[in-house]
């Protein structure tokens, strides 16, 4: 062998060698999110994630609707926002190809009451303030038949209406206003159901409310990804991201009570 044969071989030798020993790059997972309590767990998974080789890039979307599209598009490849019966109306909607790999927190609606210490005082014929949208005021209403106050028609799904009651033992009426207004209501009625976003605006604290949400209910949040990326690795590694000691302890210390893991 010629000694400039030798000299290249020699050469591509030690390059190939010096790039076996470079660190692999990191793989860039965008994920979709709303601003608040989302973004900043995953500001928590991301540290996490890279030891696992890869990078989280947040990108927020100020709509519910928008990071459902994108990610049925390939733009980002994951989402962080919300639960399963929402995902559930957007497939059945919209035909979207995506499915959830993981559950994230929860939420939980309370119903609160200035007026009253617990929810056996309420009197009969008590006025209730519940959301006048089918998602949040369906949700108050399971809310209400879950711990025995109404009976709801079999079979009426995540989205009840006042007309689906068909047992009502204390008689109660059920005002439907504004999901940003209950929490302003409640010094005219004796007890409101308050999203959670609404109930720390006005200085509610989950411990406040009377009623609670079970925080495994149906309306934990998800990671949502593509159909065809469900048994990938990386998903994997994202969900034990999530799911690790360390962003529990992120979620119990920030949030106070007010956003629980699910996990």
């Amino acid at each position: 062998m010629s000694r400039t044969l030798l000299s290249r071989d020699l050469l591509l030798g030690a390059t190939g060698a010096a790039l076996l020993a470079l660190p692999a790059l990191a793989e860039t997972l965008r994920i979709g999110v709303t601003p608040g309590p989302h973004a900043q767990i995953l500001e928590a998974v991301r540290p996490i994630a890279a030891q696992k080789g890869h990078q989280i890039e947040i990108i927020e979307f100020s709509d519910y609707v928008v990071p459902n599209e994108a990610l049925n598009a390939g733009e980002i490849e994951a989402n962080s926002f919300q639960n399963q019966p929402y995902l559930d109306n957007q497939i059945r909607d919209r035909g979207y190809d995506i499915v959830p790999v993981a559950q994230t927190v929860n939420f939980p609606l309370g119903i609160y009451s200035t007026k009253h210490d617990d929810w056996a005082s309420l009197p009969e014929g008590a006025t209730v303030a519940i959301q006048n949208d089918p998602t949040n005021g369906g949700r108050s209403l399971l809310l209400l038949r879950d711990h025995g106050a109404i009976t709801l028609r079999e079979g009426v799904g995540f989205t009840p209406t006042v007309a689906d009651i068909v047992e009502n033992p204390k008689k109660l009426k059920i005002l439907e206003i504004d999901a940003a207004q209950t929490a302003r209501s409640l010094p005219d009625v004796d007890a409101a159901a308050v999203n959670t976003n609404y109930a720390t605006e006005a200085g509610l604290k989950p411990s406040d409310a009377i009623l609670r949400e079970d925080p495994k209910g149906p309306y934990v949040n998800l990671i949502a990804v593509r159909k065809a990326d469900a048994d990938a690795a990386w998903v994997k590694d994202l969900v034990g991201a999530y799911h690790s000691p360390e962003v529990r302890a992120f979620i119990d210390a920030k949030f106070e009570g007010s956003v629980l893991p699910a996990w």
